[in-house]
């Protein structure tokens, strides 16, 4: 019998696995759960419903699971969070789509060339009444 190995095409979405099958992010976050919601387990449990410390715990480590492995289009989490709330709070919510007139564009390059003229005009004007003074003056 011939056992088959499915290889992915695209290399670039394997992931190096570190322990049992898990990458570094998912151990971090694993762990970092562990650390977080055994403890706090023990101490709700002291109030005698486990039920209230079983869901407790769940609560707390949620968010630390769903950042070790949920994954949209290749981007993790946070900044499929991100790009959520950039959107949806930050960014204007109606952006008008404006066009670099090529007309106007030529009126404003035109306009600044006349302020060019004027502004060199009045120094050759202030320059050359600079130098008859000095004439009279002699």
């Amino acid at each position: 019998m011939a056992a088959y190995i499915s290889v992915p095409r695209d290399l670039s979405k394997v992931k190096t696995k570190v322990f049992m099958n898990l990458t570094k992010r998912q151990l971090l976050c694993f762990g970092a759960a562990a650390l977080v919601g055994v403890p706090l387990f023990f101490v709700l449990k002291s109030t005698g419903n486990i039920s209230f410390a079983c869901m407790g715990m769940i609560v707390v480590m949620m968010p630390m699971f769903f950042l070790a492995m949920f994954e949209k289009d290749g981007q993790p989490l946070e900044v499929v969070a991100k790009h959520f709330i950039e959107s949806r709070f930050i960014r204007p919510k109606v952006r008008p789509y404006q066009t670099n007139n090529y007309y106007a564009a030529l009126m404003r390059e035109a306009e600044a060339e006349k302020e060019v003229k004027r502004i060199v005009c009045n120094a050759e004007k202030r320059i050359s009444g600079a130098g008859r003074k000095k004439e009279k003056g002699k």
